[in-house]
């Protein structure tokens, strides 16, 4: 019975993507200006190349940014569950912290959250 209600799960999520972009594609207008396929910064054409490097250092403060946003997403249910689970809660959020911690340790010894 649990494979049937997950194959039919699979496939109605199939075919609702599958619905979804083609019904998509019927509906919206078609253009074949040779504009639209123009490189442009908020609406204003560019000048000069359009792909430019951009220094690593925004790629490494994006991510380590992203670390410690995801640390939040486990903190808030752990402390609404913290008094269920007595010591072994606590013990589990010290690891995680000291591993996020070293994380944070190595992230400033390689100056990623330096800006610029």
């Amino acid at each position: 019975m649990g494979t049937i209600a997950i194959l039919v799960f699979l496939l109605a999520g199939v075919g609702l993507i599958l619905i979804a972009n083609n019904l998509s594609n019927l509906i919206s207008t078609k253009s074949s200006n040779p504009d639209k396929f123009e490189p442009y910064e908020s609406g204003v054409k560019t000048i000069g190349p359009t792909w430019v490097r951009f220094k690593i250092g925004y790629y490494l403060f994006a991510l380590v940014f992203l670390i410690f946003d995801v640390e939040i997403i486990f903190l808030v249910p752990w402390s609404v569950v913290f008094k269920k689970l007595g010591g072994v809660a606590l013990v589990d959020i010290i690891i995680f912290l000291v591993i996020l911690g070293l994380g944070l340790i190595y992230a400033l010894k390689k100056r990623a959250l330096k800006w610029v």
